[in-house]
């Protein structure tokens, strides 16, 4: 009767046998090897020994099995990273339990009262400045887990249940919006996108350089013992919104001037002066002498002066790295530093540097590079749609005081 000993030992035999097998292969393929050359009728051998030979195997295997090891080494370790992160985002978006609040009201009803007071404040703020009229009962109704929480608490504390249901609203009417302005930064994103630019970045890191101030929570979270992830998502969501709609309120879809009959377009052309293929960075609109030239957006003027070839030339500077050029000017009406708005009058049309006749020379660059004034020009009644909206916004935070 074979037993699972021998059986075991069978195994362990064969898998012997066939690794001596395989040794003796892989040593057979090591052989004392010899070349000759010839040279100027001189012939010399060259002899590689088989140890050589196994010793530069071996070398190239165990460089290409560190390189492997230290391969798999950073897949596990990112893999690793992206499950610390994705724990840590479950962990940061865990919803308080309903045993969690009502320990929190336990602790001080004085307390929460005057924290969803202040909170209550900041919403009441943000729905005047962001939300129209038409969405003013836009608290939606509370989930079954909401309710759930309301009665544990009602149960166990009979004197919040006020507060918590209060504490509902608030979480509800935060949700709704994250959702609406959610809606509305993609809304501005799809605008963007209409103008040929990438929304992504110019609303990166880089253009919120140059930023500070005293820190002010937001939801006052630094004491406020109600914190929940949605109003963390609610911020992210307004910031969203609020540098998108920025973004394309810069953008300078303004007609510069009122009279405006293209004689020169982007791109390649003959020079004017010499014949000869050029590239020509902007638009030419021809129009009688001192035509008002205006702000194609808003901005700040960054130069007023004369520049080789461009004549009188202004520049005016918006967010995100965008400027427009307006050139060969019979004179200004703006000065260095100033602010405009949009459609105010900078300049009046002429005929100075390299021109043939009295004309607009206008210009789009973004981070430096000339880009295709047409496509703002041109824009579509959906971009001018979305683009008007956050200037009313930024009107009313200004004329609060935010």
């Amino acid at each position: 009767m074979v037993t699972l000993a021998d059986k075991i030992r069978g195994w362990v035999v064969a898998i012997w046998a066939k690794g001596a097998d395989l040794k003796d292969r892989l040593l057979n393929w090591f052989v004392d090897r010899e070349f000759f050359m010839r040279a100027n009728g001189q012939v010399k051998f060259l002899k590689i020994s088989a140890n050589l030979q196994r010793r530069v195997a071996g070398a190239v295997a165990a460089v290409i099995g560190l390189w492997i090891l230290i391969t798999l080494g950073m897949a596990v370790n990112q893999v690793s990273i992206s499950f610390e992160r994705l724990a840590l985002t479950r962990q940061e978006a865990k919803v308080q339990s309903a045993a969690e609040r009502v320990a929190t009201y336990r602790e001080s009803i004085d307390d929460v009262t005057k924290q969803l007071s202040q909170r209550q404040d900041v919403l009441d703020s943000l729905s005047n400045q962001y939300m129209p009229k038409a969405a003013e009962n836009i608290a939606a109704p509370a989930t079954a887990q909401e309710d759930d929480t309301v009665k544990k608490i009602s149960a166990a504390i009979p004197e919040a249940a006020g507060l918590a249901r209060i504490e509902v609203r608030q979480l509800a009417f935060a949700e709704r919006l994250t959702v609406v302005a959610n809606i509305r930064a993609q809304r501005a994103a799809a605008a963007i996108r209409k103008l040929g630019l990438n929304p992504e970045s110019l609303t990166d890191a880089k253009a919120a350089s140059g930023m500070g101030g005293p820190f002010i929570p937001f939801f006052n979270t630094a004491k406020d013992n109600l914190g929940d992830p949605r109003f963390g998502k609610l911020a992210n969501a307004l910031q969203r919104m609020s540098a998108m709609e920025q973004a394309l309120a810069s953008m300078p879809t303004t007609m510069p001037a009122s009279q405006m009959l293209m004689s020169s377009g982007f791109g390649y052309r003959h020079d004017p002066f010499t014949g000869a293929g050029a590239m020509h960075s902007g638009l030419d609109f021809k129009g009688p002498l001192g035509t008002p030239i205006l702000a194609a957006a808003a901005g700040q003027v960054t130069f007023a002066g004369v520049q080789s070839g461009y004549g009188n030339c202004v520049e005016i500077t918006h967010a995100n790295g965008l400027v427009t050029r307006y050139a060969h000017l019979s004179g200004f009406t703006v000065s260095l530093g100033q602010q405009v708005k949009r459609g105010v009058m900078v300049a009046k049309m002429g005929s100075t540097g390299r021109s043939t006749g009295s004309h607009l020379h206008f210009e789009v660059r973004l981070n430096g590079s000339a880009i295709n004034p047409r496509t703002f020009l041109e824009s579509n009644t959906d971009v001018f749609e979305v683009q008007a909206k956050p200037s009313r916004n930024i009107i009313a935070a200004r004329s609060t005081g935010q």
